[in-house]
């Protein structure tokens, strides 16, 4: 047998190569830059980034905000009509999985490495909230491989149901897991490093998905509720708490107001306009502005097609209010007026022991105050006839008075709208689904391409991917 002599020259050749490149890479490196992210950037950035993409142009502007009819367009209406176009839903599926799902895994993961429980319980709360935002849009989503990408290239898609209650299990040991007291939380652009403020959104994430399967999974939700009541006074946001992120001056301003710096093309929606006016509801001129050719406030309606629209004219409509529109108007995650209306219903179906139409009244009233409103107009609201409680039909009442309250909260509005079916909404003027409205959002068409089989899975199981196929939650 020969063997293969190898000279020397060479074996040196390869020997100094190794060392240069070795030697390269060392002088390569910059001494100034992290090697591993640092995790109060990676949580400021992606608090930022996420409440942009939900409080945006494509899950809410040109999405939830039309369907839920709080808004409508005057220009370019075609979303209006529910002739949804290809490029918002990749945005909102991308940034919610690129932007949110893969950065607070790897929070999550620093939270561990670190030593810091409290990175990791929030990592996950936000996560938990971006998954809920995801399948209440969307249906069955990934969800157990999400976030792992060097694993798995192609994620399964989860039922909506195991995301769900995959959520619950994770947001109750997330609360847990809170330590007030230790392990700061610094770069907390939301609630500024408070864990109670936490472990409390936490339990509200949960009381709201508990609601979301209460018609499908009774028993299941009525054990979350159990366990939340079990933390006492403490467990649940304090009176006319908000869960806001507060936006600043230009370039971290509020999407909404980043919009209308450069156009001009939605209006109020009638909709809302004449529910508003029907009830003489002291909110109106908060969520809607005057028109600068008229003294009245006039809504557009929904889905009219474009020439007819413009017709209407941009100086005798009114836009949304300032309170929603201004460079730094805040973006509302949860409110204390939407944890009361989540108990009233509780109360009402016997998932806890409580006053039903007594926690509604805290509801309508703290929506009120929410806006700048006494408690003694809540009062006199509350007192007319279309207002005041109906046990007998108490999806009427808390559908229609938290349609008004979650004004503005998109995809929160359209959720609670399609499981409580009230409002009894009309679908837009000319729309383009047959007389019907949408009940969710069609999966982007990069997953048929690069996912394909998984896409097909959750297709088959779910239905045809269409704007008006009902979601699982969606049961009546």
């Amino acid at each position: 047998m020969k063997k293969l002599l190898i000279p020397t020259y060479l074996l040196f050749a390869i020997v100094l190569l190794a060392s240069c490149r070795k030697e390269l890479e060392r002088i390569n490196k910059n001494p100034n830059e992290p090697t591993t992210v640092q995790p109060d950037y990676l949580l400021s950035n992606g608090i930022k980034a996420n409440v942009d993409t939900y409080w945006g142009p494509d899950a809410a502007m040109d999405g939830t905000l039309l369907y839920v009819q709080y808004w409508s367009k005057i220009q370019y209406t075609d979303a209006d009509r529910y002739i949804a176009g290809a490029t918002g839903t990749q945005t909102v599926w991308s940034n919610f999985y690129a932007q949110g799902i893969e950065d607070f895994t790897t929070l999550a993961q620093l939270g561990d490495s670190l030593h810091n429980a409290n990175y990791k319980a929030v990592a996950v709360i936000m996560r938990s909230w971006i998954f809920q935002q995801l399948t209440d849009l969307y249906g069955d989503i990934p969800y157990k491989q999400a976030g792992q990408i060097s694993q798995y290239l192609t994620p399964v898609y989860d039922s909506q149901k195991d995301v769900y209650t995959g959520l619950l299990a994770e947001l109750k040991q997330a609360a847990a897991s809170l330590t007030p007291g230790s392990n700061d939380i610094n770069g907390d652009i939301l609630l500024g490093g408070n864990t109670v403020r936490w472990k409390q959104f936490a339990n509200a994430l949960r009381l709201r998905i508990a609601l979301r399967i209460a018609d499908r999974e009774f028993a299941t939700a009525k054990a979350v509720f159990d366990d939340v009541a079990a933390g006492g006074a403490t467990a649940l946001l304090p009176k006319d708490t908000v869960i806001k992120l507060n936006y600043l001056a230009s370039p971290n301003q509020n999407p909404v107001g980043r919009n209308r710096e450069t156009r001009n093309d939605y209006r109020i929606s009638k909709s809302v306009v004449d529910k508003l006016k029907a009830l003489n509801d002291p909110r109106l001129p908060i969520y809607a502005t005057m028109p600068k050719d008229t003294n009245v406030i006039i809504g557009v309606t929904n889905g009219l097609p474009s020439d007819s629209a413009a017709r209407l004219g941009f100086t005798k409509t009114s836009d949304a209010g300032t309170v929603f529109t201004a460079t730094t108007a805040p973006a509302i995650l949860f409110s204390y007026a939407e944890q009361q209306f989540i108990l009233a219903e509780a109360a009402q179906r016997s998932l806890i022991a409580g006053n039903a139409p007594a926690l509604y009244n805290q509801a309508v009233t703290a929506s009120f105050v929410q806006y700048g409103i006494p408690e003694a107009a809540a009062v006199t609201y509350l007192a007319r006839p279309e207002v005041t409680y109906d046990a007998a039909n108490f999806k009427k009442s808390i559908g229609e008075q938290k349609w008004l309250a979650l004004f503005g909260q998109g995809i929160e509005a359209f959720t609670e709208w399609r499981r409580l079916d009230y409002p009894q909404l009309k679908a837009a003027y000319a729309g383009a689904l047959g007389g019907k409205m949408p009940a969710r959002f069609k999966y982007p068409s990069s997953e048929q391409s690069l996912n394909g089989t998984n896409y097909k899975a959750a297709v088959a199981r779910q239905g045809a991917d269409l704007l008006t196929t009902k979601l699982w939650f969606d049961k009546f």
